[in-house]
């Protein structure tokens, strides 16, 4: 690989010493470099119409938030990721700041593995007949919003009822996403290389309600149904985190495996597992 761009959190790299370190040691190994610009730092989204159409690789500087947001921005450009890690855990975002030059040296070699990852389409269906279509490499999550109450939910799977119950949410998410929010919720680890569909409750308000892992074929439908006192329920739907779409009682979001998926490059050869142990351990 001999043509990159790269992506910065200025909140990881404020004085951007590290981005212009590896922009420099890649130009003198005789590949182009750009960098997004200053004014586009300032914003939470990258403009795909700034990066050269010839790109081979995006570089990512910051951790799996960073990574994610980005993978969601650039997926129509079909360019492979690789995250450089200068947050905390970082599953996704595997280069450590202390392996740096030799990451590079690697990509510059093209001694590096592409694993596709599944994505998740979720599509917001309103009671008015409108809609929102949104794409997610981690989850797609399904919330209360307002006041602290519980909500109730309806889900479904390829249009048959599974179950309904109440709880603070729901979190539908690809195998990349079971180290995110829904490992917190208390849902299974499974492989990124898996395709499957996740669905984990928060807080239900059962003692025997588990995860659900489904086939990545299968459509999941959630609708929310009355649950307040007043009547007015209201929660809110987020894609990746960023992306919020608040629906009411009767609105129903359908999610079902995206088409896009997100390349992310592999450059260390240690399995998931053996990663997986490491940052358990931290």
């Amino acid at each position: 690989m001999r043509k990159f761009y790269i992506v910065t959190n200025a909140k990881k790299d404020p004085d951007f010493q590290i981005t212009k370190r590896i922009c420099e040691y890649l130009t003198a190994g005789g590949c182009r470099c750009t960098v997004q610009d200053d004014e586009q730092l300032c914003h939470q989204h990258v403009d795909i119409k700034k990066i050269p159409s010839d790109t081979e690789c995006i570089l990512v500087l910051g951790g799996d938030g960073t990574l994610i947001r980005t993978a969601g921005d650039v997926v129509a450009l079909n360019i492979p990721l690789l995250g450089i890690n200068l947050g905390t855990l970082g599953y996704l975002a595997e280069v450590e700041r202390s392996h740096l030059t030799s990451a590079l040296d690697a990509l510059m070699e093209d001694q590096c593995e592409v694993e596709e990852r599944m994505m998740l389409k979720g599509t917001v269906h309103y009671a008015d007949g409108s809609g929102k279509t949104q794409l997610a490499l981690n989850d797609i999550v399904i919330t209360r919003s307002g006041s602290l109450h519980l909500l109730k939910y309806r889900i479904f799977v390829n249009g048959e009822l599974l179950c309904t119950y109440g709880a603070d949410g729901i979190i539908v998410s690809t195998p990349t996403g079971s180290t995110g929010y829904s490992l917190s919720a208390g849902g299974p680890i499974v492989s990124p290389k898996a395709k499957m569909i996740l669905i984990t409750p928060i807080c239900p308000h059962t003692l025997n309600l588990r995860s659900i892992l489904l086939s990545s074929e299968d459509q999941v439908t959630v609708e929310t149904v009355l649950g307040s006192p007043s009547g007015q329920t209201r929660a809110v739907v987020s894609c990746d985190g960023a992306d919020e779409f608040e629906i009411h009682a009767g609105d129903r979001v359908c999610i079902c495996a995206a088409k896009e998926s997100t390349k992310i490059l592999k450059i260390n050869k240690e399995s998931f597992l053996e990663t997986l142990r490491r940052k358990m351990g931290e």
